[in-house]
């Protein structure tokens, strides 16, 4: 059953995760593109070191949708893989853990493109 501290853990976390990458963005020269990547190698290198899974169990989605948590995903579907596979695991199991939510985001945005007309912004 969930409780109302694990709502308040998951907001607490994610939006921590957002804070930092708006104040990132706003009180650096750092482009939204280079936050995003560096969110992605964070959440990564921490998986690695052992030091997000703690947080992914505090926060729960609070931790696995932000951009960490797809570093997370690829980690973790490595990692796995690897002690299943051998090392092939290594070039696969990241890939097929993020399959399905890479593919609905290429959906997803094709179907808005599709519902709306984009401007270019000048």
């Amino acid at each position: 059953m969930i409780e109302t501290m694990d709502y308040v853990w998951t907001f607490i976390i994610g939006g921590g995760i957002c804070v930092i990458g708006q104040i990132l963005m706003d009180a650096t020269k750092l482009t939204a593109p280079r936050v995003l990547v560096l969110f992605v190698v964070l959440g990564a290198v921490l998986t690695g070191l052992g030091l997000y899974q703690p947080i992914v169990e505090l926060a729960g989605t609070g931790a696995t949708v932000p951009l960490p948590g797809f570093g997370y995903s690829l980690t973790k579907g490595a990692m796995d893989a690897v002690s299943k596979e051998g090392l092939m695991g290594a070039l696969t199991g990241g890939i097929k853990d993020t399959a399905a939510g890479v593919a609905a985001a290429i959906v997803f945005g094709y179907i808005v493109a599709l519902c709306f007309n984009p401007k270019s912004i000048r």
